[in-house]
């Protein structure tokens, strides 16, 4: 699951930059996106929502916090963000998060920061920056951030707190379906408003583009659905500092994503990058596997 949720994340990037080329809206987008989601679930879901809609009723104080950061702070922003700024600088914040959520859990809950994790956290970052600069440490002095690049810092905020609460808060006791298909269907009905007025502004989506249902059907089955289904899971098993770690591998997936469809192959710095990335998130899980495993261990 640590491999298979930041795949499945890199393929939003790559079908954000394809709507962005259709001059697709991005809130609707998001909007439509998870919508889309919610409905495909729905047949799958429906008996489990049923049977637990009290749980789910009461367990909406949570539920919809989530539903807001994880669904709507996390993906509008990074969407609006495309449309000014370049998947360069979007792949390096977003990578940033596990540093977000590492911070999170030492300010807010006074999580103590060891020091091979933060090792392991500087390593990984070291790998993303290699793969970024492709090797070329002057790239970095290059970089130039605008307005675009502080709507991606908000979108990486929102996946960092997502990433912290579902672990932190109580989550009503549902299926992982039932309780997955809720916060797509509060996210779609918060990000509503938005894109309305986002349409009201004059980016209305080009409903007669065949372009538009092929973008909102993949966001909806693979970011979405899949990402976030393993995504969750990673979570509840291995905590959200572990989890957190898989966002250091999105732009190493990016970068392979981009091999065949944008006609860019890997080069040995991506070897590079990626081997620092492995090393230092198997270096700073590992450390927290050990204190877990000697924490719980009997006196």
């Amino acid at each position: 699951m640590l491999l298979a949720a930041p795949a499945l994340f890199a393929s939003n990037m790559v079908a954000a930059r394809w709507a962005h080329d259709a001059a697709l809206p991005p809130v609707f987008l998001a909007f439509g996106r998870w919508l889309i989601a919610f409905l495909i679930l729905l047949p799958l879901a429906a008996p489990a929502l049923l049977r637990h809609r009290q749980a789910l009723w009461r367990g909406l104080p949570t539920l919809l916090p989530l539903a807001v950061l994880g669904m709507g702070v996390a993906v509008a922003p990074q969407y609006i963000g495309a449309q000014s700024t370049s998947a360069t600088n979007i792949a390096l914040i977003f990578s940033c998060s596990p540093i977000l959520v590492a911070l999170l859990e030492a300010l807010i809950w006074r999580k103590p920061l060891p020091p091979l994790r933060a090792a392991g956290l500087a390593l990984a970052l070291g790998g993303v920056l290699v793969v970024l600069t492709r090797g070329d440490a002057s790239v970095l002095a290059r970089l130039a951030f605008g307005q675009g690049d502080l709507w991606v810092l908000l979108a990486a905020t929102g996946w960092a707190f997502y990433t912290v609460l579902q672990k932190r808060l109580t989550l009503p006791a549902v299926p992982d379906g039932a309780r997955l298909a809720a916060m797509m269907l509060g996210g779609a009905i918060a990000l509503a408003p938005f894109a309305g007025i986002e349409a009201a502004a004059g980016a209305t989506p080009p409903w007669t583009d065949p372009r538009l249902a092929a973008v909102l059907l993949f966001l909806a089955v693979v970011p979405s659905l899949g990402a976030y289904y393993v995504y969750g899971r990673l979570i509840s098993r291995a905590g959200p500092a572990t989890a957190g770690l898989s966002m250091f591998l999105v732009p190493v997936y990016a970068a392979l994503l981009a091999w065949p469809l944008l006609g860019e192959a890997p080069q040995l710095f991506h070897a590079y990058g990626f081997v620092m990335i492995l090393l230092g998130v198997k270096l700073a899980s590992s450390r927290m596997r050990a204190t877990t495993a000697g924490a719980a261990a009997p006196a």
